[in-house]
C-alpha cells in the first residue's frame, strides 16, 4: 500500500529539527544585524564629522556651536536646533513629534553639509522601541568642542579648530541616550576624577561609535562592565556614576578636548 504524507512522529521530528536550527541560527542572525547597523552608524558619524570639519574650514576655523539649549531666542545658531513647530516655537518639553525633531535638525547649521536626516540617527537606537520615548537624533557633540563647556560647566571649551591638539585622538560626536525625549545640550564628562556625568549609549555589542575631529569615525569597545551597565540602563541616576579606575572613563577623559587651565 502506498503511503502519502508524513506520520505524526516524522512531522514532530521535522519540527524539532527546524526548532534546533532556528535556535542555532538566531544568535548569528542577530549578530549580523547588529554588525550591519554598526556599519551604518560608523558611516553616519563619518559624514557628520566631515560636515563638522568642513564647517570649520569654511568659517575661518570657527567651530559650529555644539550646544543645544532647551529653549532659545537664537534660532539657527547651533549645529542642530531643539525640536520646534513650524513657526520655530520650542516643543521639546512636551513630547515633541517626529516632525518637530526633524525640523530642528534641518534648521541646524550643519544641515547644509549633511542633508540626509537619517545620518543623525543610529539605526539601533532603542529609544524608538519605548512607547514613553520619541527620540530621533542619536548623536551629541562633546561639550568641550564649543559645546556646553563654553556656557558654564568649565568655560574651557575649544572654539577654534586650530586649538585642537591631536585631532585624530579627540572625539567630537558621541552616541548618547538622553531619556528626556531628545538629546539636550551636549555630552559632557569630568576631565579628571572618578565619575561620569552623562552616560554613553551602547548599542553595538559592548561598543559605541565615536566621530573624531580629523573627520574619521570608529567603533570603540568598552572594557569595564560598569560602563556597559551604565550605558545599558539608559536612565538618569539608576547606576552609580562614581567608577574609580575605570579604563573607559580614562579613555573618554583623554579624548575630551578642553583649553588648558
Amino acid at each position: 500500500m502506498k503511503r502519502n504524507g508524513f506520520t505524526l512522529v516524522e512531522l514532530l521530528v521535522v519540527i524539532a529539527v527546524i526548532a534546533i536550527l532556528m535556535a542555532i541560527l538566531m544568535p548569528a542572525l542577530r549578530l549580523a544585524k547588529d554588525q550591519a547597523y554598526a556599519v551604518v552608524c560608523v558611516s553616519n558619524l563619518r559624514n557628520l564629522s566631515l560636515a563638522w570639519f568642513t564647517y570649520a574650514e569654511e568659517n575661518d576655523s570657527t567651530l559650529v556651536d555644539g550646544h543645544i539649549p532647551q529653549n532659545t531666542n537664537q534660532p539657527n545658531a547651533f549645529w542642530v536646533e531643539a525640536p520646534q513647530g513650524p513657526a520655530g516655537n520650542y516643543t521639546g518639553g512636551s513630547n515633541p513629534t517626529l516632525e518637530d525633531m526633524l525640523r530642528g535638525i534641518r534648521r541646524g547649521k550643519l544641515f547644509p553639509y549633511a542633508k540626509n536626516v537619517d545620518a543623525y540617527r543610529c539605526p539601533n537606537d532603542r529609544r524608538r522601541r519605548d512607547p514613553t520615548q520619541n527620540a530621533f537624533r542619536s548623536y551629541s557633540i562633546a561639550g568641550g568642542m564649543n559645546g556646553e563647556d563654553k556656557y558654564g560647566f568649565s568655560k574651557r571649551a575649544i572654539e577654534v579648530y586650530d586649538e585642537i591638539k591631536t585631532p585624530s585622538m579627540k572625539y567630537v560626536f558621541v552616541e548618547e541616550s538622553d531619556t528626556r525625549g531628545w538629546n539636550m545640550g551636549s555630552w559632557v564628562v569630568n576631565p579628571t576624577g572618578d565619575s561620569w556625568i552623562d552616560p554613553l549609549a551602547i548599542w553595538h555589542n559592548k561598543r559605541s561609535t565615536l566621530g573624531f575631529a580629523d573627520g574619521h569615525s570608529e567603533k570603540h569597545r568598552w572594557e569595564d562592565e560598569r560602563t556597559i551597565e551604565l550605558g545599558g540602563e539608559e536612565t538618569w541616576g539608576a547606576v552609580s556614576r562614581n567608577q574609580p579606575d575605570n579604563p573607559d572613563l580614562i579613555y573618554m577623559q583623554r579624548g575630551y578636548q578642553l583649553r588648558p587651565e
